[in-house]
Formats: structure tokens, sequence, C-alpha cells
């Protein structure tokens, strides 16, 4: 695993973002673990974030895209720190682009913010997690819409590697539905692997129970 994975990991539970118990989540699941992107609320935080995603971008889709598209609420932050820190890591400038939930009607006129989209565009769409692909459902066709772009691809923060709306996960659904690949900075399966008994900020977070519900979460839920 590379190195800022790792320390990516330890980043989400240093920043209370990553949490192990017992939490219902919308599908109705109850799971062991919860990812919560809101919980990054500091200029440091939003800074060291924006860094493992342009790093985990840089690496699966390189320098060939023009705009990093944030949906929003949760994109725009996300989008905005993350074309920041890949000037500053990569030296290339990338625009920043997201969507207003209402299109607005004086002044910057229209659905986006940041940078408008054009003919020819190579976009990378960034979110925090998706467990069923419905934000894509709802992102792509306005991508569509305001331009004729390319889409690279999709980057999230983890892979929670459970199914999605049939039997593969969502991030395998998306690849399969609209044609470009979707990746995440870490999987849940690297997260098991670098925290199993192993301290984390001076805490074991996934001992022997905790591992034994994933491993039954997994057996109930887990992605083919």
């Amino acid at each position: 695993m590379e190195q800022y994975k790792q320390e990516f990991i330890n980043f989400m539970v240093e920043c209370n973002v990553l949490k192990f118990g017992e939490f219902t989540l919308k599908s109705g699941r109850k799971s062991p673990f919860f990812m919560n992107a809101g919980a990054y609320v500091t200029g440091s935080q939003l800074s060291r974030l924006g860094e493992y995603y342009a790093r985990a971008i840089h690496d699966a889709y390189g320098n060939d895209f023009d705009v990093l598209f944030g949906p929003a609420y949760k994109g725009i932050p996300l989008s905005t720190a993350t074309v920041i820190a890949y000037s500053r890591l990569f030296n290339k400038e990338i625009r920043y682009c997201s969507n207003r939930k209402e299109a607005k009607d004086h002044g910057e006129t229209g659905i986006l913010l940041g940078s408008q989209l054009k003919d020819g565009d190579r976009v990378v769409i960034i979110e925090d997690v998706t467990t069923s692909g419905k934000s894509i459902e709802e992102t792509f066709p306005i991508l569509k819409a305001q331009a004729k772009v390319d889409i690279n691809g999709l980057m999230v923060s983890l892979n929670r590697m459970e199914r999605g709306k049939g039997e593969k996960c969502a991030l395998d659904e998306i690849t399969d539905l609209y044609g470009f690949p979707a990746k995440a900075i870490v999987t849940m399966k690297e997260v098991v692997e670098c925290l199993y008994n192993k301290p984390c900020n001076g805490r074991v977070l996934i001992d022997d129970k905790i591992k034994a519900a994933i491993d039954a979460y997994y057996e109930q839920y887990g992605a083919k």
C-alpha cells in the first residue's frame, strides 16, 4: 500500500471522519463502520484532504484532464481544496467547477459555480463516498447538458466495497453504466489491513470484535 494511503487512513481517524461501532445507514443497513466527510472543518484539514485527493487523482488519471467537478454540496469544498493542492504538487492549473442546487437568474447566472464548461473539456468528478450511485445519476446529465465534455473518471475517498443496486459495488456499477472509471483513495480492505490490531492515535480501532462485525457485514452485503 502506498505511504500516502496509510497516512490518509490515519488522517480520517484523526479527524473523526471514519468511525467504528454500529451505525444505521440511509439504506437501512446496520454497518460496523461509518464515514462522514462533513467532519473535515478546519483549514489545515481541508488542505491535507486536498493533497490526498490530488495524489490519488494524479495516480489514477495523470494530468490529462482540465476540470475537477464537485457536485453540490460536499463536492464544492472538495473540488476547491483539491485544485489548489494539485497546482502546488503537480504544477498544473486545473479548473474547478460545481453545480448549484437551483439556477441563479442574476449576476453570475446559470447552474454552475467556478469555471464554465466548454466543448472538449476533460472532466474528473470528485465526491466523498458513494454507496448507491444516485449522485452520479444527478451529476451526469448536468455535465452533459452544459457542453460536450469527456468524463475521464470519478474519485471518491473511500470504496465501501458493498453491493450497490445489484451484486457489484457502486463504483463498478457506475463504470458499467456510464463507461468511465470510478476510483477511491482507499478501499475498506486497505483500511482493515492498516488498522486491524494495530494502534492508531494510541488506540486499536479494529480489534477482533470489530473485525468479526466487518466480516459479517461483508458476508451479507459485500460486493461480488
